[in-house]
């Protein structure tokens, strides 16, 4: 096994060396006013990363949780809720909407499909409306960056509710809840906000939170009302997971320190510099050739090519971690991240390692090329 590692997949991503530290500090009481200036702090930071004036709600859970909170706070069972789903992340929009008792009303694409306002304005017409709208922003899946700004605003002319999925592109891409009339977004710890898993948050709007006192499923530990009367008073509901509350609260400064259109920036040209290393190897792309999409790169596996095998290969010869399809895709295509705590020569790693394994195992590819391109597209820029 080769002693150095390379994570390359959209979730987990890696984690920098000073947010590491900040784990390894000693333990303090939640209640105490150590944690409490750590938790001030890092509530704030979150609101400016989500660029929302409104409550960002913190739980110890994994992104899964932040979905569940919104589906239990806004929607009772026997309400009408639309999902919106191109992949499978949205596929678990629809399955825990449905597992709470809702009358599902489900758009579906088929996986890799990019999601059209006007399907949704239709959907919404025949279904009578909706109390909420499931959105997925950036389909980790497929790598498709969905026009959240766009379905939000004709779920919001709806008179429903907006909840969008920003799991995998919060801190990676612009994503605007105050501005784009979006009421409820979710997220995640480990992924552009350079964190290990177990910290979710909700940000709500106050349309949102009303919704949520007045209606809604049963609840407990994800009780929007009761978390957001103890944030107000820097007192948890619960016992948070300390360190890891420490750890985003460092990770978020570092990222607020770099500026967040610098990083959208990054991640930007990142994704172009990866869909021109894998295009230029002879690859064809899955996800869209679009600077949107630029949280993860989905490539179709070559004919001939084991998947797993060369999953497998990447992983134990050259210490590269990449990731292959879900679900349909599974075995039809693999993954690229290029989230978080990324740079361009992590990303050239990538590529070069998939070269040499792809012409190991007879692929038609053209040696030499992918990381030339790709320093190509990145130094060309990107301005967004």
């Amino acid at each position: 096994m080769p002693e150095k590692r390379y994570l390359l997949t959209p979730g987990p991503t890696p984690v920098p060396p000073e947010v590491l530290a900040a784990l390894a500090e000693p333990i303090v009481h939640h209640r105490g006013p150590d944690f409490r200036r750590t938790y001030e702090q890092c509530l704030e930071r979150l609101g400016q990363v989500c660029c929302t004036a409104h409550d960002v709600l913190l739980f110890t859970s994994s992104g899964t949780g932040a979905f569940e909170s919104a589906v239990v706070n806004l929607v009772a069972p026997g309400e009408r809720a639309l999902v919106v789903s191109a992949g499978n992340f949205g596929e678990r929009w629809a399955s825990m909407v449905s597992a709470f008792g809702a009358d599902l009303v489900h758009l579906r694409y088929s996986w890799g499909e990019t999601p059209d306002p006007e399907d949704l304005r239709a959907s919404l017409a025949d279904a009578g409306g909706a109390k909420a709208v499931f959105l997925t922003h950036s389909e980790t899946s497929t790598g498709v960056v969905a026009d959240v700004q766009s379905l939000a605003a004709v779920a919001a002319d709806a008179a429903a509710l907006v909840v969008v999925d920003a799991v995998s592109s919060l801190g990676a891409i612009r994503l605007e809840p105050d501005a784009w009339r979006i009421d409820v977004t979710v997220s995640g710890s480990q992924k552009a906000l350079m964190t290990p898993p177990g910290l979710a948050f909700t940000a709500v709007s106050p349309a949102a939170l009303e919704a949520s006192r007045h209606g809604g499923g049963t609840r407990f530990v994800f009780d929007w009302e009761r978390t957001r009367a103890g944030q107000e008073l820097l007192d948890a509901p619960f016992t948070p997971a300390v360190s890891l509350v420490k750890a985003l609260n460092v990770a978020l400064g570092m990222l607020l320190d770099e500026g967040l259109d610098a990083a959208f920036e990054r991640h930007v040209r990142l994704g172009r510099a990866c869909r021109e290393g894998v295009k230029a190897m002879g690859l064809e792309l899955f996800s869209p050739d679009e600077d949107r999409s630029a949280v993860v790169t989905a490539v179709r596996v070559p004919n001939g090519v084991d998947a797993a095998a060369m999953l497998l290969t990447l992983r134990d010869r050259l210490g590269v971690q990449l990731i292959g399809g879900q679900g349909e895709l599974k075995g039809k295509v693999f993954r690229i991240g290029h989230i978080g705590w990324f740079d361009l020569f992590d990303l050239t790693t990538a590529l070069a390692a998939v070269e040499l394994v792809l012409a190991d195992a007879g692929a038609d590819i053209e040696r030499g090329a992918a990381v030339s391109a790709a320093l190509d597209a990145y130094s060309a820029g990107a301005r967004v």
